[in-house]
């Protein structure tokens, strides 16, 4: 496979190659000299000796490339806010290439200038993607000194959570499982941790995620609904640095440093749970959760055009959702994934190639821990080639995968007209995703995936991506067909059910979706942006729990489509010591499903209904103040309530096995039904808030001092109803919260 990428990617390159014979590349990679970090979105320009500029920008990894330029004399500028400007004099030969490597030194800049430069924005979507980094994630409030993804995720508009337990998140009408979710290239298939306010994704090792609420591009397959693509950052490669961190719901510990100076580096995390040994001695609800993660990460910068990174992960999560009822049985899950990054920038061709392998494991259970009732795994292997060819006005993204998935899964009878055995599925395939920049404006990109199944044959998914910029005005616009090859069921009729069976599709139909989105985004002045989308989704061949009359612990499997349909509205204000953003989500999801029993109850065998992660209203309003050295954050937000299924009345069952006289038989008291998720619970709304103080002590050392409240006036917010006893199960109650956190 990586020989036919590289012949594929010399035989594209051959006619950019001769085309620009007698022209000349610069290109090369920018990072910070501090630490040794990529650098994105520095500006490049290349100005000649009549004053003419060429510009580029550079990307994630800190790599820019201007190609076509004329033989002569040059002056390169790399700037940077926040970073001391670099100044180069460049000769450049016919048809040479001038590989660069350049390390900016952090300026005296004002912090606050700092943080604007490296802060996308809550307002910052274009076709359903928004860029989010570091200080973002750390500007919510949460119950630890360091931000989490997962925190950040669940302000955005489109995002709904089931609560502040479960490790669940739906992305614009998808299911959990409809998401994509990468760490360095990693599959991570259950990403978010049981309390909800973590996942895998520390903002102390996260470099930037690209969050893809709907309209993701070629580079992704396999995933109908949204995608999760997160990079983590490389260790210092200048010098030894530690953090420790200590707070009532979670501690953590870093280690990072070169091992060779300017080329190779580590970094190794850890954190652990401390929320059932010590937050659970002051809050007033049962707190039976323990979790935690591991990672390690080895970079190296083999020369001026190679670099090569291996990374591991490795979350665990047990506990009990429902911890007011006895006996109730544990959901566990571990996860494990092993990866390798090789990036390559060949000296004679103008691309920039990427070379990903990774092996990823989930193993989830549900009761005791020597004799689970139920069990579900799935690990495989992922290789992907992607490869961008730069030209003047056209960008090429291209590449090949090769997916390989194991699953299996003993359910104890839980899907009863469905028997799951071990299952492989291969998936292998291409993509072809050309951009071209049809005006200075306009920019289009159109592409095709091409992905075969084995026996269930050859799938196409066509892409499309266009954006139109213009002053203070943007407007883009995506869409495609998205398929899945590997399944996750959930049993939703209890929504504190988070145990998910992964398996190939039951009957042989691929989950489908068909994308199509619309928005707009606008900056007045420069302290204000506004932003508006639509979308819609088209789903089919989706695998759910069928209604039942009355409440039962097995059920059976039954095919729905459906159809998610929104609007996202966001409101960013940034200025010197405030920064704000108030984003609104009005959606509708709905499902419709058929089985043999609906003629009897309702006189129709199909049904339409809302499924219980159908939230109509999302608001979110979050502000961060810095005010005499404090930075104060404050995070509200009001939902409108998740549809149930109410009850429709009570009888009792007598069971008919034998002679039964009914007037001395008073039979079993059974709960009635009334159509599927016609209920809605009450709305859900909770404020927190967190102070923070930061010291340096030393020459190069720092301590962070954190409190704060989570649900500050103590909102009963509701969590579930039991589907089986109709009691209440409530969110968690005001908690106050404080932490520690050394930098040295």
């Amino acid at each position: 496979m990586l020989r036919l990428s590289a012949l594929a990617a010399i035989l594209l390159a051959l006619p950019l190659a001769e085309a620009h014979a007698q022209k000349a590349t610069v290109r090369g990679f920018i990072t910070d000299a501090s630490d040794g970090q990529a650098l994105q979105g520095v500006n490049v320009g290349i100005t000649d000796a009549t004053g003419n500029l060429r510009g580029s920008v550079t990307n994630d990894d800190g790599f820019f490339i201007i190609i076509r330029l004329a033989p002569g004399q040059y002056t390169l500028q790399a700037s940077f806010i926040g970073f001391e400007t670099a100044l180069d004099s460049l000769s450049l030969e016919p048809g040479g290439t001038v590989h660069l490597a350049i390390a900016l030194e952090p300026g005296l800049a004002l912090e606050e200038v700092v943080i604007e430069a490296e802060r996308d924005g809550g307002a910052m979507v274009t076709a359903g993607l928004q860029t989010v980094r570091p200080r973002d994630v750390d500007l919510v409030p949460t119950p630890d000194v360091s931000g989490d993804l997962v925190s950040y995720l669940t302000t955005m508009p489109g995002v709904i959570s089931i609560g502040d337990r479960g490790g669940q998140v739906f992305i614009r009408g998808g299911e959990p499982s409809h998401n994509l979710a990468l760490m360095d290239g990693m599959h991570i298939y259950q990403p978010f941790h049981i309390l909800g306010f973590y996942s895998a994704f520390s903002s102390e090792i996260l470099r930037n995620a690209d969050i893809y609420a709907g309209g993701f591009s070629t580079k992704y397959s396999g995933r109908m609904s949204s995608v999760i693509d997160v990079y983590t950052r490389n260790g210092n490669s200048q010098q030894m640095r530690r953090t420790i961190s200590l707070a009532p719901f979670v501690s953590m510990g870093i280690l990072e440093g070169p091992l060779k100076k300017g080329t190779l580096s580590y970094l190794f995390s850890g954190r652990a749970s401390t929320v059932e040994r010590v937050a659970s001695g002051y809050v007033d609800q049962p707190l039976p959760y323990t979790f935690g993660d591991f990672f390690g990460k080895l970079h190296a910068v083999i020369n001026a055009n190679h670099q090569i990174s291996v990374s591991a992960i490795h979350t665990y999560d047990r506990g009990t959702l429902d911890a007011d009822v006895a006996n109730v049985d544990l959901i566990r899950w571990n996860n494990t994934a092993y990866g390798l990054r090789y990036l390559i920038s060949p000296s004679s061709l103008p691309i920039l190639g990427e070379v990903l392998f990774s092996i990823s494991d989930l193993d989830m259970r549900l009761g005791p821990r020597d004799e689970p009732i139920r069990s579900s795994t799935i690990n495989g292997f992922n290789l992907a080639v992607n490869i961008t060819n730069f030209g003047e006005r056209t960008t090429v993204d291209w590449g090949f995968f090769l997916r390989g998935p194991h699953l299996s899964a003993a359910l104890g009878g839980l899907y009863q007209n469905f028997d799951f055995t071990d299952d492989r599925i291969t998936a292998t395939g291409g993509y072809f995703e050309p951009e071209v920049q049809i005006t200075p404006e306009v920019k289009v990109r159109s592409g095709l995936v091409v992905q075969f199944l084995g026996d269930q044959g050859l799938y196409l998914e066509p892409r499309l991506r266009l954006s139109w910029e213009r002053g203070i005005h943007n407007v883009s616009a995506a869409g495609g067909l998205y398929r899945q090859e590997a399944v996750g069921l959930n049993d939703r009729r209890d929504a504190t059910n988070v145990f998910t069976v992964w398996a190939g599709s039951p009957t042989g139909s691929l989950p489908k979706a068909i994308h199509a989105l619309a928005g707009y985004r606008a900056a007045p002045v420069d302290w204000l942006r506004l932003s508006a989308e639509a979308f819609y989704k088209d789903l089919s061949s989706l695998f759910i729990a069928e209604w039942t009359a009355s409440p039962r612990f097995t059920t059976r499997l039954q095919e729905a489509s459906g159809s998610a349909v929104g609007l996202d509205l966001r409101l960013e204000v940034q200025r010197r010591s405030f920064y704000g953003f108030i984003n609104y989500g009005l959606s509708s999801v709905k499902y419709n499903a058929m089985q043999e029993t609906l003629p009897v109850w309702f006189g129709t065998d199909t049904v339409r209904f809302r499924p219980p992660h159908d939230r109509r209203h999302q608001l979110n309003a979050l502000a961060r103040l810095s005010l005499e050295g404090f930075d104060i954050s404050a995070r509200w937000n009001i939902g409108s309530g998740l549809p149930y299924s109410r009850v429709r009345g009570f009888d009792r069952f007598v069971l008919m096995d034998g002679p039964v006289d009914i007037r001395e038989e008073s039979g079993e008291p059974r709960v009635i039904y009334d159509r599927p998720f016609e209920g809605i619970l009450p709305a859900y709304h909770r404020l927190d808030v967190s102070v923070e103080r930061s010291f340096n002590y030393g020459d190069d050392s720092h301590i962070t001092l954190q409190a704060g409240v989570i649900n500050a006036y103590d909102q009963s917010n509701l969590f579930a109803l039991d589907t089986f006893t109709l009691r209440r199960s409530n969110q968690l109650p005001l908690v106050p919260t404080m932490g520690i956190k050394f930098e040295f």
